[in-house]
Parts: structure tokens; C-alpha cells; sequence
């Protein structure tokens, strides 16, 4: 059965959501991010998903700080991505008490390299591929390269990476689809279902589209891990509550 997974988006240490992975199309939440993460522990929630967005952007990670406050102060199991782009960056964040590392952009770049670091024993079953697509292809960057489609883009397909790290010992595979991330218009169950019927090894969460209960209630009949939830809980679409216990039904 899928565990919750709600999102806290950090850009200049505010929590924030973003339109389709935009910039320029930004959504400020005037709460602590702390206090918003106790009050997902509260809920009953287990898991937590950090993004640091200065960090995607940026390629190092810089709202760590903040990451390290809500690991120190929750008893929640915190993923963390954005931004995280090498080995130090890597061994940081796990050494501030995360659970497990969100790579996508060097990852992506660098199969190879990544392929390694996944079997590296410091990092085994605790990192996680973020395969963020658009049109079906990878996007990369902070969702700002790649992923356009058609015949002359030279992103790979998401269902392709997802069939060649499917052997490997990762923690997770995030798939999010970006048109429909922090839109509140329904996830892509088609897409997600696909992913989890090739990754029969690595466990698939979902990301992106979710808006209120009968999402979770349609995501949950999938073979996969987790559902990760973000602006539906910020613009009050979905109680938390009621998914996890949902979910645990």
C-alpha cells in the first residue's frame, strides 16, 4: 500500500510551489517550514519530501540549513533533493540526518557515475532518481532543459531510464510529470502505472497532479511505494489526514 508523501518547496527559505516547474510562476506560503513539517507528523504522515529549488537551479545545495532543522526537530523520514550534484554533497546530506537523496540532473548526465554511486556501499538503497518528464522525456536542470518532445529533442524517454535502472539498488524512482505538477488536474495514472510495471525492483512514487481525495484514492489501486503531495495540501484541496488514513484503509 502507498504512504503519504507530503512536499515542503523551499526558494530563499520560504515554502513555495511552483506552476509546471516555472520560475516565474511562483506560489508563496507565509508558514514556518518547520512548523508546516510537524504538522504533516501530526497528521500521522511518516515520510517527507524537501526540494531545495535555489539548489536545482543553482547545481549545489543551499537550504540545507533549514533541511537539517526539520530532520533535528521531526521524527520524520526526510528525502531530500536539489541541487545535489556530488559525492559531498551527497555524504552531506545524509550526514545532517536524511534518509535518502534525491538526484536528477547529474544522474541523468552521468549514468555511468551514477550507476556507480547507487552501488557504492555508503550509498546503497539511499538514493532516489527523480525522472521528471514533459511529453514523456526527461527534464533536467530544474525542469529547465529537456523534456520538450518530438522528433528533434535529444532528451531520453522516462520509460527508458526506468528500464535501465530497474536492476540497480536504489531506494526509489519519483516520477513526476511536470504539466500537471502544481496544477491540481488529476495525476497521470497511465504513465505511473507504465512505470511500475517495468520497475518490479525499484520501488515507483508518484508526483504531480494530485488534488484531492479521489486522486489518492484512484493512485492507491497502483503497484506503487508512495504518493508525493504538495500545493493540493497548501491551497487546502486535501486534508492530510484523511489521505493518510485513506491510504492505511
Amino acid at each position: 500500500m502507498p504512504y503519504l508523501i507530503p512536499a515542503i518547496d523551499l526558494r530563499s527559505g520560504k515554502v513555495v510551489r511552483l506552476r509546471r516547474g516555472d520560475y516565474n510562476q511562483q506560489t508563496t506560503y507565509e508558514v514556518d517550514p518547520l512548523d508546516i513539517a510537524r504538522k504533516f507528523e501530526d497528521a500521522g504522515c511518516r515520510w517527507l519530501h524537501v526540494v531545495d529549488l535555489d539548489g536545482a537551479k543553482e547545481g549545489r545545495p543551499v537550504n540545507l540549513a533549514i533541511i537539517e532543522n526539520i530532520i533535528r526537530h521531526t521524527k520524520l523520514k526526510v528525502e531530500v533533493g536539489g541541487g545535489i550534484r556530488t559525492e559531498e554533497s551527497m555524504e552531506y546530506a545524509l550526514a545532517i540526518g536524511a534518509e535518502r537523496v534525491i538526484l536528477g540532473t547529474r544522474a541523468l548526465a552521468d549514468m555511468p557515475w551514477f550507476e556507480a554511486m547507487a552501488n557504492d556501499s555508503r550509498f546503497k538503497h539511499r538514493l532516489v532518481l527523480g525522472l521528471d518528464a514533459r511529453d514523456g522525456y526527461v527534464a533536467t536542470h530544474g525542469w529547465t532543459r529537456g523534456g520538450r518532445g518530438g522528433g528533434d529533442n535529444n532528451s531520453p524517454k522516462a520509460i527508458d531510464i526506468a528500464r535501465t535502472v530497474n536492476a540497480w539498488p536504489l531506494a526509489a524512482l519519483i516520477y513526476t510529470d511536470i504539466a500537471r505538477d502544481g496544477m491540481l488536474k488529476g495525476p497521470n495514472l497511465r504513465a505511473t502505472a507504465a512505470l511500475a510495471k517495468i520497475c518490479k525492483n525499484v520501488p515507483i512514487i508518484h508526483s504531480g497532479g494530485v488534488k484531492a481525495l479521489p486522486d489518492i484514492t484512484a493512485l492507491k489501486a497502483l503497484s506503487i511505494a508512495g504518493i508525493i503531495v504538495g500545493k493540493s495540501i497548501y491551497e487546502g484541496t486535501l486534508n492530510v489526514k484523511a489521505a493518510v488514513e485513506e491510504l492505511a484503509s
